[in-house]
């Protein structure tokens, strides 16, 4: 007897759905399975034949034949067990036909029976919704995961004779059997937008400049880069942007808890990602850990950060090559990682946070302090090509913190919540300005999108051009200037750019020529 399973995997991040064919016939005992698979998918069917002996179903000695289709994928770190084994009892009519019909089925399951969760259960139900797949039917511990995809009916399983249990039962008694998981989006969003009252800007005493620069580029989602001697501080201010960024929308949400379903790093407590996320990796990493990959492609720390914040602490420390790797994400928002068997796509649209030391002892341009040759310096600092510097919008010095604002009450500092305000009130002019578009941020902006918001008078495009030719500045970084004086201009409330916006933005490009553009005994 022939019975067909409709379940799930997915190809990267990509989702897709796969039916497992299963084909019982009288003949010479014996499992065969095909469709282009790896050996660990292949060692699904001695798994479900043991889980179905230890969970009192008796398989009697028939040709078995399986397929999984569609065949010109390879289907690799998938999870087929649990259809499988659900498509067996009905190939051998333990089970009807009818009580798979229009429903999903994924899991693993253990030689006992139990049922284990899976990575990518998120894009999965997404996919199978889609599709117009009514029910799905997934490990317990996925359960309120899936559920946060509306429109499709999700049971939570914990054992295989509590699916065969289900799947035997009347239609209309099923939902007494297991109750449907159901969650409740807005409350989850509501409870778990807030940050940790440890962190906010009211520790940061001092560096009013290198504040508003961090304003600047929270309200517009720019990468900053931070300069500046130890302990001025460049750490402290990066950990609390996350607190005065925007929160994710809902879309957001689900692009963000896509990528952590697929890593397996998603929290079943708390179902969705609802803050923004922020990584900061050691600058030991490798390359394939920051942009992704491995024999089974898995997202990076690159596009664990998407929507989110990339902290990059020490990065002059990183190597070349490992920095390198942002140049393709920076601009293409996006990360390409190819292998035999195919090319995978990872969104990375993340906003980098860099900080780091002007020289190897951290003092340079005090020459009272510093105790490096300018060939430590240059090597030091050309670990930041000149591209990826280029793809930074802000550039900003975090100078030594005087004692006398050290002593300054804590109350006196601006809040992250105050500031937080200001960025929201950016957020909303983008936000309108963007409607009917794919643009989220400022940052966002094209050459042909500046050329539409960021219209200048006659005064602002003489002052541009001046600072365009005594700064020698590349295309990308004139526009790059007027992307960041447009989000000045919005924090501000103006609806045109003015000239003193236009000088703030060049002033954030001064310490690229400071650091980068001259010689120390210059």
């Amino acid at each position: 007897m022939f019975s067909s399973v409709t379940s799930g995997a997915v190809q990267g991040i990509r989702p897709y759905l796969m039916q497992v064919e299963v084909d019982t016939a009288d003949g010479l005992p014996g499992f065969n399975m095909v469709g282009y698979m790896s050996g660990e998918v292949r060692e699904a069917g001695e798994r479900v034949k043991v889980a179905l002996k230890n969970s009192g179903y008796k398989i009697p000695p028939i040709k078995t034949t399986v397929n999984l289709a569609p065949a010109d994928i390879k289907k690799e770190g998938i999870a087929v067990d649990l259809p499988l084994a659900v498509g067996m009892l009905v190939s051998i009519g333990e089970l009807p036909e009818e009580s798979i019909k229009d429903t999903m089925i994924i899991g693993e399951l253990g030689l006992d029976g139990e049922i284990k969760g899976i990575h990518g259960a998120l894009p999965i139900v997404a996919k199978a919704r889609e599709e117009g797949i009514k029910s799905c039917i997934l490990p317990e511990v996925n359960a309120r995961e899936a559920a946060a995809i509306k429109g499709i009916k999700i049971v939570g399983v914990r054992t295989l004779s509590e699916t065969f249990f289900y799947l035997n039962s009347e239609p209309g008694e099923r939902d007494n059997i297991i109750k449907p998981t159901v969650i409740d989006l807005k409350e989850i969003f509501s409870r778990n937008q807030s940050y940790e009252s440890g962190l906010d800007f009211a520790d940061i005493c001092g560096q009013s400049a290198v504040k508003r620069a961090v304003e600047v580029a929270a309200a517009g989602f720019h990468h900053i880069l931070l300069v500046g001697p130890p302990g001025s501080g460049k750490s402290m201010i990066a950990k609390r942007i996350p607190t005065i960024l925007p929160p994710l929308s809902e879309e957001e949400s689900l692009e963000v808890s896509t990528i952590y379903s697929v890593a397996g790093m998603l929290d079943k407590e708390e179902v969705l990602m609802t803050r923004r996320p922020f990584m900061s990796p050691h600058h030991t990493i490798t390359e394939s850990a920051l942009a992704g990959g491995g024999r089974i492609p898995r997202p990076g720390v690159i596009s664990l950060a998407h929507r989110g914040v990339l902290f990059l602490d020490e990065m002059a420390e990183f190597s070349r090559s490992t920095l390198d790797l942002l140049r393709q994400p920076l601009e293409d928002k996006k990360v390409n990682i190819a292998r035999n068997n195919g090319t995978f796509t990872y969104p990375a649209d993340m906003m980098v946070v860099g900080a780091l030391n002007p020289c190897p002892c951290g003092y340079y341009p005090d020459m009272n302090r510093c105790k490096c040759t300018e060939h430590e310096i240059r090597r030091y600092l050309g670990h930041l090509s000149g591209p990826i510097l280029d793809r930074i919008d802000i550039s900003i010095e975090a100078p030594k913190v005087d004692v006398t604002e050290l002593g300054n009450d804590r109350g006196l500092n601006e809040s992250s919540a105050v500031i937080r305000k200001r960025v929201m009130r950016a957020r909303s002019i983008q936000a309108r300005r963007f409607e009917g578009t794919s643009l989220r941020f400022n940052a966002d902006m094209g050459p042909s999108e500046i050329r539409k918001y960021c219209k200048l008078g006659p005064m602002e495009k003489r002052l541009i051009e001046q600072i365009f030719h005594t700064m020698d500045l590349s295309a990308r970084t004139y526009h790059r200037v007027l992307r960041v004086a447009r989000t000045i201009a919005d924090l501000e409330g103006s609806s045109d750019i003015k000239s003193s916006h236009i000088t703030e933005a060049a002033c954030y490009r001064m310490t690229d020529s400071k650091y980068w553009g001259k010689n120390k005994d210059e």
